[in-house]
């Protein structure tokens, strides 16, 4: 009796997310019925696109057992070098690929000093991210950028066949992570890695490879999400993408993906965004003020690391 209870209080911590999901659903539905309404469902995906692609890059650094503290600041300096190009004149893909680029290298650099130089991931990539932003401010003097062409803001705000273009994109990044997590060796050794760093070494897994590779994604997924919140807002300010900061880092642990490193789904991750997302645009439309906002955020992160908690002690028991 005992362990079948076990087993079933392992499997409803496993899938939390989605129980949590489908009640914040219920709750906001039941209170407002417009939730409902396709438009408002729609807008739900829309803006989980971003905090999406930013906790996929945030799960690539905790399932190492690490953290990435430098998105924010890599989302927002890789968009400004891209829309500075486009203001000069530049084509739009070349300005989004510099963009993926800019995101890409900064991510290469996180990985080369945590892995070759065993700096500590929490303080360096907090480092980077103020250095990034601090830049950010520099360039654009605190101006908003926002001279951007028809065909870069199209890939925040268009749709294909009716469908929006940001949820497609979600959707694309979801694959490329599940793929590579689930069906490639390079997957394989990231849970590897992350599970036992010691035992990963020995057995012939590349440790610091994998880590670079990792923060690498990491920042070229922060660089993707600063392209397509620019696209979608149509400009760049000095607030942007501060909403995501560390909601990122709450929707990846309430997904599943352990502090400690080695577990996790991508399945979770995005239930986790959906949850978030959710509980936001619910308040939104509950009219809750924004006084409570910021509140209610530090009440789901602490949530995010009681859960991680729990599911730990389960395993462990």
């Amino acid at each position: 009796m005992n362990i079948k209870w076990f087993k079933l209080k392992r499997k409803l911590l496993n899938n939390i997310v989605w129980i949590l999901l489908v009640l914040a659903v219920a709750v906001v539905g039941g209170l407002e019925p417009s939730f409902f309404k396709p438009t408002i469902l729609g807008n739900v995906l829309s803006q989980a696109t971003v905090l999406g692609i930013l906790s996929f890059a945030q799960a690539f650094a905790i399932m190492l057992g690490l953290i990435d503290l430098s998105l924010l600041g890599v989302m927002s300096f890789s968009a400004t070098c891209g829309l500075l190009l486009l203001e000069k004149g530049c084509p739009a893909a070349l300005a989004i690929l510099v963009i993926f680029l800019v995101g890409a290298s900064i991510g290469a650099l996180n990985g080369v000093l945590i892995a070759k130089l065993k700096a500590v991931a929490l303080v360096e990539t907090l480092a980077v991210k103020l250095t990034l932003l601090g830049a950010f401010l520099v360039i654009t003097q605190g101006r908003a950028i926002t001279n951007m062409p028809d065909s870069y803001k199209w890939f925040g705000q268009g749709s294909v066949a009716g469908i929006p273009t940001l949820p497609i994109a979600l959707v694309a990044v979801f694959v490329f992570v599940y793929i590579l997590w689930n069906k490639t060796p390079y997957g394989r050794s990231l849970y590897a890695v992350g599970g036992n760093e010691d035992a990963a070494y020995v057995s012939g897994i590349k440790v610091d490879r994998i880590k670079i590779i990792a923060f690498t994604i990491s920042g070229f997924l922060a660089g993707v999400a600063g392209f397509f919140l620019s696209a979608y807002m149509g400009a760049v300010t000095s607030t942007f993408g501060t909403s995501y900061d560390m909601n990122n880092i709450a929707a990846t642990v309430i997904g599943g993906v352990a502090c400690s490193g080695g577990q996790g789904n991508v399945l979770g991750v995005l239930g986790g965004v959906l949850l978030l997302t959710v509980i936001q645009v619910g308040l939104q439309i509950l009219g809750v003020s924004s006084y409570y906002v910021q509140m209610i955020n530090g009440l789901i992160i602490f949530v995010a690391v009681l859960l991680d908690a729990v599911r730990l002690k389960t395993q462990q028991g």
